[in-house]
């Protein structure tokens, strides 16, 4: 049987969201009028999105109906778990009681389903392209850091390999990868080299040695320098070349290709670099405007890549899940073009 995580594992700022601070007013709205009038059906209410898509959040969505509904031992819940694969209008969770006591839940349960299924079903999307080689989840920068846990366990069920904050591995005990930015070799005056170099003495032993070889706009002289220099303990580079930029190594490729960026003739310029002079075990990392078009496009061609970090491209694009009051009192009871879409996959929550 599949686990789900506990509520307890979510930070939620219980009494803000019953207070309706996160609330679209009409759902705080629609409790008081309930209650001022005394009504209290019982009612089914469905959730569902129209995607094909790797569910997300459904277990910090229920820790929010947990923890933040009023009265919540007499809702009774009913849901898929995350990671599962959705069909457009599969329901993936169903929420059965009195509305006064969930109504100012929605916008928030519905909230961290649509973003975490969209990153998850993002990462999945660009963990198949990379064809079994490892996706690195380094898109933090491009949001609010707010977001940071739900993203990176969206990651995790996504497929990818490592997150970047430790944040983004908060929620399953996962720890931050990274290599070395650009500011620290900034910081040793544009040497790569004394900059890797540091790293190597300063940082755990059991932390991988990746090298940032573009710098100087020559990965190939750069990575090599490295590799020379830490020899069996350099595990790999990664080639993050600007898209403005054309790499000293690719300029007598040029003419029938576009040679910006981390093209695929840079790659094997490097890989052949690197094994010319028996580096053979150090791994070429890529990053820098991947996507899964772009990953296809690569392993496609057979570019010699070990890791793909991506970015901003698992942020892109919206899954938008709705919540739709189906059955009242036991009886069908929902606006045209909605009805009760039993699932038979939904599992009774404890």
């Amino acid at each position: 049987m599949k686990q789900r995580l506990s509520p307890e594992v979510f930070s939620i700022p219980v009494q803000e969201i019953q207070n309706g601070l996160y609330s679209d007013s009409y759902f705080i709205r629609t409790r008081e009028i309930l209650n001022k009038d005394n009504r209290h059906p019982r009612v089914l209410m469905q959730v569902f999105q129209r995607q094909h898509a790797v569910l997300c959040g459904i277990d910090e969505a229920i820790a929010i109906i947990k923890k933040c509904a009023y009265n919540p031992e007499k809702l009774l819940i009913r849901a898929l778990h995350d990671g599962d694969e959705l069909k457009p209008w599969d329901t993936v969770m169903t929420i059965e009681g009195d509305l006064a006591d969930f109504s100012h839940l929605e916008t928030v349960y519905l909230g961290i389903l649509s973003r975490q299924t969209k990153v998850a079903t993002n990462v999945r999307r660009t963990v198949e392209a990379a064809r079994g080689k490892p996706v690195l989840f380094f898109p933090s920068r491009f949001d609010h850091y707010a977001v940071q846990a739900g993203d990176g366990y969206a990651a995790r069920v996504g497929g990818a390999a490592g997150v970047s904050t430790p944040a983004n591995g908060i929620y399953w005990g996962g720890k931050a990868l990274g290599t070395i930015p650009h500011a620290m070799i900034s910081a040793y005056d544009g040497d790569t080299l004394a900059a890797t170099l540091a790293f190597h003495k300063y940082i755990d032993p059991a932390v991988n040695r990746v090298a940032l070889v573009d710098y100087d706009n020559d990965c190939v002289c750069t990575a090599l320098a490295v590799a020379r220099e830490l020899g069996d303990k350099l595990w790999a580079v990664r080639l993050d070349t600007a898209d403005t930029l054309v790499d000293k190594s690719v300029i007598p490729y040029m003419g029938t290709f576009k040679p910006t960026g981390v093209c695929a003739q840079l790659v094997r310029n490097v890989r052949t670099a690197l094994d010319a002079e028996g580096f053979t075990h150090v791994k070429i990392m890529v990053s820098g405007g991947f996507n899964v078009e772009r990953i296809t496009e690569f392993e496609d061609a057979g570019v010699p890549v070990d890791i793909y970090a991506v970015g901003a491209s698992l942020f892109t694009g919206s899954i938008n899940f709705t919540a739709d009051i189906v059955m009242v009192d036991g009886k069908p009871c929902a606006k045209v073009g909605r009805k009760y879409q039993p699932n038979p996959k939904l599992e009774l929550v404890e």
